[in-house]
Parts: structure tokens; sequence; C-alpha cells
């Protein structure tokens, strides 16, 4: 069966949605979602409402005190966090279900117990932007939602709401399973929302991509994005659904959205922008 796949890129880059995709139907964007919560505290940062190295014990009261872990150390999975939340497995179907509030408020009150690596040793980690996430909206009194709208979609011209984690039902574009039936989504709407609980429409996606690491209208990129010798990138899964975001120094950009393995995704995202000509002096 014919993967569903969108396409959108910059100059060299033939844009296109076949197979039932859509570039203006929702879809889920996975951890694409953290470059979202990581943009959100750079933003909060160069306004001074927290400082990229404030510990995380001043903004939530249940963290114990000294973990040596702040807010860059989340952004940068640097804070020796597990990848996974802790506590009660979720159904093979559902991972996150079990990862609720009551359950992020007990890993903060023995998150000095958690750690499996090192502080200051790469070890990526949704748990640690769930924490994150968390932090942000304990701190300013705001919902991650209106973090995003006030300091991410608003100053990049994009209307609330545009990437959200309650898309309209009507509009979303989900994976199908042999017989057309939608297949389970995963829960993503809880504490792990700022992790990985995005949606957005393929057009949204490649305005934020291009204004983010191309333009940089909002600065240098928040430290969550990827960085390779010569390009930044992110990529993203769920149950069936994968993206890649990616810009190189020269000004090549991809976005890349499939109903589809994550696997293929990356690999066909790579391929096409290597194979995307350099762009000419004055382009």
């Amino acid at each position: 069966m014919p993967t569903p796949t969108c396409l959108l890129g910059g100059a060299g880059i033939d844009d296109r949605a076949v197979h039932g995709h859509d570039q203006d139907r929702f879809v889920e964007i996975g951890s694409l979602s953290k470059v979202f919560t990581g943009t959100v505290l750079t933003r909060l940062a160069k306004s001074g409402v927290v400082g990229l190295d404030t510990p995380l014990e001043e903004c939530l009261d249940e963290v114990p005190a000294g973990t040596g872990i702040t807010l860059r150390h989340l952004a940068e999975h640097t804070s020796g966090l597990p990848r996974l939340p802790v506590g009660p497995a979720g159904p093979p179907h559902d991972p996150y279900a079990t990862f609720t509030e009551q359950a992020l408020r007990a890993s903060l009150s023995e998150l000095d117990r958690l750690a499996t690596g090192p502080l200051g040793e790469v070890e990526y980690s949704n748990l640690g932007y769930a924490v994150l996430g968390h932090a942000l909206t304990a701190v300013t009194g705001r919902s991650y939602q209106q973090l995003l709208d006030d300091h991410v979609l608003s100053p990049l011209g994009l209307d609330a709401g545009a990437v959200t984690a309650l898309p309209p039902r009507d509009r979303r574009l989900v994976p199908r399973g042999l017989f057309g039936r939608p297949r389970p989504l995963w829960t993503l709407t809880g504490p792990i929302l700022p992790a990985g609980g995005l949606w957005s429409t393929c057009r949204t996606l490649s305005r934020a991509v291009v204004e983010l690491l191309v333009e940089r209208r909002l600065g240098p990129p928040a430290p969550s994005w990827q960085r390779g010798s010569s390009i930044t990138w992110h990529n993203g899964s769920t149950r069936g659904s994968s993206v890649v975001a990616a810009a190189h120094d020269d000004g090549r950009w991809i976005v890349l959205h499939r109903l589809g393995d994550a696997a293929g995704t990356d690999r066909l995202a790579r391929k096409t922008l290597l194979a995307a000509p350099a762009p000419r002096d004055g382009d």
C-alpha cells in the first residue's frame, strides 16, 4: 500500500502531497514538538523570565535541592534523566497512557534518584522535556498552549493554535489500518505533551522551519534542535506517523511527513536534502 507522504522544501525540491496526504490537514509531529518547547524556553530567557541556567529546583518546589539540573540541561538532553518516564508501564499500544500529572509529580519528588547518566552527558530524554514543559508553565502561570501561542506562533506571524495538541478532529490526518479504519493513537495530551504531543499542518510547519532555521527571525535556533557539521534538524515519530525537519547552512531546507515508519522517513529526508542543488549566489 502506498505511503501517504508530504514533502515541502526550498529551491530544488519539488513540493508534493501524495497517496492521500494533505499539507493543510493536521498531523502528529512527535518529538519535533521539542523544538517548540525549547523555543519557548529561549524566548522566556531572552525576556528575563527565567535563565537558561536557572536551577530546576528554583522553578518547581517538588524538586529536591542539589540535583544540579538546570533548564539548559533539560533542553540539551544533558540532565541525566532517562529516555522514558518512570512508573507503571503503559499498554504496548499506548506507552504514555499511565504517565499522568500524578505520575509526573511523583517523579519530580525523587528526581535526584532517577538519573541514569551523569549530569552533562547527552542522553536523549522524553522525561526531561516533560519536566521542562512543566517547569515553564509553573514559572509563568500560563498553559503550555498559551506559552506556545504567545512566544512562538505569534512572533512568527502564525495564528494561535496553528500548532496544538488538540486540532479539530475533522482536520486531522491519521494513520489507518488495512481496512481503512483509523489506528488508535498514543495518549500525548498529558504531561508528555511538551516532549511529543503537538500537531501541525505541513504548510504551517514548513513556514516555522524556514523562519526558525533559515531566516532565524527569533534568533539562534533553540538548543532543542540537533546539530550536524553543516545541518540543523530534528525528527519525530508516533504510532504510524513520522516527520523530519532540517535546514542546511547554505539555506536548503526540507519538511517531510509520512504516515509510515520513522526509518523510511529519515532515509528519504536525507536523500532528498542532499540531492537538492545548493543555492546560487543571489538566490
